[in-house]
């Protein structure tokens, strides 16, 4: 454990000899440590404060470790929470999760987890670092900070975990985050994309294939489910998963078992399950496009990145970090940013969030070969999306909206223009509309539009 001289740190636990022995580990790296034997005896001592960092039993006799939780956060939200029960469970770890604990561990603990969950949550409420270092989620906003705290202790636990998010926030590498920081961190990883795999191909994709199951069969497929094994399965796009395939899905996840196609036997696997998607599957639920039982099943731990508009404070970061990786890779010195360069992209909606940036930054970077990146550089390209996709604009702006006019026209009118915004690039347009790929393909062919031009 690093030293942490002068910092105070309030112990709370029924136990006499978990108090003590709490209290010399952390003397040991020069905290100044204070006890309380219960519930509200620590709420007291807490109110004369302050303390960076809470460590707390959960079940006591006066009362709950989450209780003191919420009481510290209330008083300071900056204070970082341990929470250490004898009693652990997935249902315990994910109801501490939601509350809003930093970390959570299981009596007794080693001195090696002790350190290791310290240094953790002491760097998260201490803002050390603009980079994680072990995700690349790149930023200093409370909203992304809470994401990432809440993924770190997520990754602790068996329990399953749904990331709703808009597209190009990083909702895979967060998945890969909780899986690095994981037991499984050591297994395989296997991604599939629910949106890109074509519906009569996805069940085959997920669960594999016995030879001669199907027509072009011509030998056995092992499955996603199946390469996943004692590793982490990801679901990307969940939303897109067709209905018809959604019982099988959730039988799979619910019993960690499922049948190749053209089999009867049972294989069975040990996963972890992380599901993304761009769209309220909620929504999906009430629209009669996504089973609610497989919904619940999926959302046992929630979580969300907040699109780049809502911390646009991280633009200068991120863009900086982008100029140096990509300058890294063309083997040149990193460029110096101009505030006027900034300031331009930090008053652009970013519709494609933070995979757009990355794209443009490193096109900007490609192409100029200046020591610094100023306004100058800004190409035509940027100039026409700054100007048809700032807040409170619209990509149909020039076209008059007639009271009575049909919903699919309307559509077919925003598809084109965005299309022709893009050049025909569907992946960006899918981002600036936030649908999949795959709505944006079947809303081409549905409307008749020339495959060529928007390929």
């Amino acid at each position: 454990m690093k030293d942490y001289p002068n910092s105070a740190v309030l112990v709370v636990d029924d136990e006499p000899g978990v108090r003590t022995a709490l209290q010399l580990s952390f003397q040991r790296q020069g905290w100044r440590v204070e006890t309380a034997a219960g519930a509200q005896e620590a709420i007291r001592k807490f109110a004369c404060g302050p303390f960076p960092l809470v460590v707390t039993d959960v079940r006591m006799p006066d009362g709950n470790g989450v209780d003191v939780m919420h009481a510290v956060r209330n008083a300071s939200p900056s204070t970082a929470v341990i929470l250490l029960t004898a009693y652990g469970s997935v249902p315990e770890a994910v109801r501490a999760i939601r509350s809003g604990a930093c970390d959570y561990l299981i009596k007794p603990v080693s001195f090696e987890q002790l350190r290791s969950a310290v240094e953790r949550v002491m760097k998260q409420a201490g803002n050390c670092a603009e980079l994680d270092p072990d995700c690349e989620l790149v930023g200093r906003a409370p909203s992304l900070r809470r994401a990432i705290e809440r993924a770190r202790i997520a990754a602790t636990t068996e329990a399953d975990v749904l990331i709703e998010a808009e597209s190009g926030t990083g909702k895979e590498l967060l998945a890969r985050y909780i899986h690095d920081m994981s037991d499984r961190a050591t297994k395989s990883f296997v991604a599939v994309n629910c949106a890109a795999v074509p519906e009569q191909l996805l069940e085959s994709e997920l669960f594999g294939h016995a030879k001669g199951a199907f027509t072009g069969a011509t030998a056995m497929k092992f499955g996603k489910f199946e390469l996943a094994n004692s590793g982490t399965l990801l679901l990307d796009e969940i939303g897109e998963m067709p209905l018809n395939l959604q019982p099988k899905l959730l039988r799979a996840l619910q019993e960690r078992e499922f049948e190749r196609l053209g089999e009867t036997r049972t294989t069975h696997v040990d996963i972890r399950v992380i599901a993304t998607t761009n769209v309220s599957l909620r929504g999906r639920v009430e629209q009669g496009k996504f089973r609610a039982d497989l919904y619940y099943r999926l959302n046992v731990i929630p979580l969300s990145l907040p699109p780049l508009r809502e911390r646009r404070e991280d633009i200068p970061t991120l863009a900086k970090f982008f100029a140096e990786k990509f300058a890294a890779q063309s083997r040149r010195p990193a460029q110096r940013l101009h505030p006027e360069f900034i300031q331009r992209l930090q008053a652009y909606a970013w519709p494609g969030n933070v995979r757009e940036l990355l794209n443009y930054m490193r096109r900007v970077v490609v192409l100029n070969q200046t020591a610094e990146l100023g306004p100058e550089c800004l190409d035509q390209e940027f100039l026409e999306l700054e100007q048809a996709v700032s807040s409170g604009s619209s990509i149909v702006q020039s076209d008059v909206v007639v009271p009575g006019t049909p919903i699919r026209h309307l559509e077919r009118q925003l598809l084109e223009k965005t299309l022709g915004l893009t050049d025909g690039n569907r992946t960006r347009a899918a981002e600036m509309l936030g649908i999949s790929l795959r709505t944006i393909r079947n809303k081409i062919r549905e409307y008749g539009l020339p495959p060529r031009r928007f390929a």
